[in-house]
């Protein structure tokens, strides 16, 4: 399971940190639970922070770029791609990840990759952070975006 070796969490004050998290609305039951897990990993650190839905993981590239120009400071991108029987779900799994990778560079800021790229639905619920789930995709993308937002003002800082 890819949780063995994980870090723990860490106790992050994210007062007057900007962060948007933006969800793909397909698979619902899934993406409900990704989110709550990363709001409520935000409001433990005291982070402001709101909700924009897209309407797949292919978007959330285009609404992550969006948000840092309107002045968040962190993304956290949530997504579920399962694969089916076509070579569809390598071009939506790489396109997202490429996406969300090039807004982060190009910006200059944190983006939480909370896609979970699955080869099927009950491997996502186990990801999902649900009663039952042996992960939570959605705190720990919310969580690597605030730790990121420290990590980089102390590089550009010195402190």
């Amino acid at each position: 399971m890819s949780k063995d070796g994980a870090p723990e969490a860490a106790q992050i004050d994210g007062r007057g940190m900007q962060v948007v998290v933006v969800a793909a609305s397909w698979h619902r039951t899934v993406m409900d639970g990704l989110v709550a897990g990363a709001q409520r990993t935000l409001d433990a650190a005291g982070a402001t922070h709101r909700l924009v839905r897209v309407p797949g993981s292919f978007e959330l590239a285009l609404a992550a770029q969006a948000a840092f120009a309107a002045g968040a400071d962190a993304v956290v991108a949530l997504g579920v791609i399962v694969r089916g029987g076509t070579p569809h779900f390598e071009y939506v799994s790489q396109a997202t990840t490429d996406g969300l990778t090039r807004v982060a560079l190009d910006a200059g800021k944190p983006v939480g990759f909370g896609v979970l790229t699955c080869d099927d639905d009950a491997q996502a619920l186990d990801r999902a952070g649900l009663p039952g789930s042996h992960e939570d995709k959605g705190a720990e993308a919310a969580d690597a975006a605030l730790q990121m937002v420290g990590v980089l003002r102390e590089v550009r800082t010195g402190r």
